[in-house]
């Protein structure tokens, strides 16, 4: 085990086991302010683009068409009464820590692409991204998260690729921290 894996997996334990009944509370409240499963489980691009299942807490309707948000004509129609909420806290990432667990993301990388954002994949591959573990957060989040235009977020994750140390991956989860208690760079 690779000493960034070691610390993505002893971390994510900790701040599970931390964050165990704020885990539960959200769940709960998914739950009962809307129908449907409390999980929502994504089909993702991972390393080497291989696709993974990624949970997070849902936060917009069973009925919600499978594209990025950014994609929706009026993607506030969709969400939950909750949902805005959860993105906007990041909360709704939060069961992603079991993917962390399991070694298919690691807490920092490029973001995992859905399945069908054919530009952000082909891009990603043809600069060699592909090759890293997606993460909870990225170089790309820090810089922009939603904002940000498609080969933005490449040149931001490339840059990640070529900058990627222990140091460098400290500086963006404590960026990352920032962002979220900011509310940052989030549309819905």
């Amino acid at each position: 085990m690779d000493l960034k894996r070691a610390v993505d997996f002893f971390l994510a334990l900790i701040v599970s086991m931390v964050l165990f009944v704020p885990i539960l509370i959200v769940a709960v409240c998914v739950r009962f302010t809307s129908p449907g499963p409390i999980l929502y489980w994504s089909k993702r691009v991972g390393r080497f683009n291989r696709i993974f299942l990624m949970p997070k807490f849902r936060s917009m309707r069973v009925d919600t068409p499978t594209v990025a948000t950014h994609l929706l004509d009026n993607p506030d129609r969709f969400l939950t009464p909750i949902g805005s909420f959860l993105r906007k806290s990041s909360l709704d990432e939060l069961p992603q820590l079991w993917c962390i667990l399991r070694g298919r993301m690691s807490f920092v990388g490029p973001r995992p692409a859905l399945y069908n954002q054919d530009d952000l994949i082909e891009l990603r591959t043809a600069q060699g991204v592909d090759q890293l573990l997606p993460g909870l957060t990225g170089w790309a989040q820090i810089n922009g998260r939603d904002e940000l235009p498609v080969p933005e977020k490449v040149k931001f994750d490339v840059e990640y690729l070529r900058r990627r140390s222990f140091g460098f991956d400290m500086r963006i989860l404590f960026l990352t921290a920032g962002k979220v208690i900011r509310r940052k760079g989030i549309r819905h």
